[in-house]
């Protein structure tokens, strides 16, 4: 027997080698508390989910944004004019909001509701991120203030649209 074993305590052993002790009995329910089995669902990345025919646009693929003056931009994808795609979307979702669609047979086309403001001499970069720590312009530290994003959250991020429109994200902590 080693110095440091720990032995059962004489009165545990008695009683069960005397059939004293009942075993239990394995819980039938569901052991909600697995990894991946915790019954809450993912949050809702996209507002709506449509479909479209297939012959109201060119190409396969786009991702595109919508602004509040109905102005289109098109970020990404080979579809040269997403404004038929763009009119589905707004039989269900007003601007201004994001979206991507592709081609698989029919159009399928997710959108999600974007906030979006404009930063009149704003900064240079492309991604502007606020916090009580200060400011950064992609990812750099910098000095001085963005007023349109402040009081908006505790964590604000920016991304730049096209020229003086910005989408941004605001966070409380």
């Amino acid at each position: 027997m080693g110095l440091f074993r720990r032995r059962e305590p004489l009165h545990e052993r008695l009683a069960r080698e005397g059939g004293l002790v009942e075993t239990p009995v394995p819980d039938p329910r569901p052991q909600w508390q697995e990894t991946g089995i915790h019954g809450l669902q993912r949050p809702r990345e996209w507002d709506v989910t449509l479909s479209a025919d297939a012959d109201i646009a060119e190409g396969t693929r786009v991702t595109f944004v919508a602004l509040p003056d109905n102005t289109l931009l098109v970020e990404d994808g080979d579809v040269p004019d997403a404004t038929p795609l763009a009119e589905r979307v707004e039989s269900e979702l007003p601007p201004p909001y994001r979206a991507r669609a592709a081609r698989v047979g029919v159009w399928m086309i997710q959108a999600k509701k974007i906030d979006v403001v404009a930063i009149p001499n704003g900064p240079e970069g492309d991604a502007i991120e606020l916090t009580a720590d200060g400011l950064r312009v992609d990812g750099e530290r910098v000095f001085g203030a963005v007023p349109e994003l402040e009081n908006r959250g505790d964590v604000v991020r920016a991304q730049r649209l096209d020229g003086d429109l910005w989408e941004f994200q605001a966070e409380r902590l």
